[in-house]
């Protein structure tokens, strides 16, 4: 048996897809559960992901995500963008 018949089959592939991501007053956020934590990356134009610089408490619900983000962020508002609203 070489090698390769050996390795496992990879897992199922970890796209952006099956991570919420918001647009948050413009600013477009990439949240993912990592075991018990939430983790939150900022989406650059061209599609790199960073180390938002906050934290997301383990308690918010997925569905409780828009409105948190909402509370964080509410003074970064604008006339033109005044809404946090998940995107995919």
């Amino acid at each position: 048996m070489t090698a390769a018949e050996s390795a496992p089959a990879p897992g199922p592939r970890q796209d952006a897809s099956v991570h919420p991501r918001f647009n948050v007053f413009g600013r477009i956020v990439e949240v993912r559960r990592e075991g018990p934590l939430w983790q939150a990356y900022r989406v650059g134009a061209d599609g790199k992901r960073t180390p938002s610089g906050f934290v997301i408490p383990d308690f918010v619900a997925e569905h409780e995500l828009v409105q948190f983000l909402e509370d964080l962020f509410h003074e970064s508002a604008s006339p033109h963008n005044g809404d946090v609203y998940r995107i995919g």
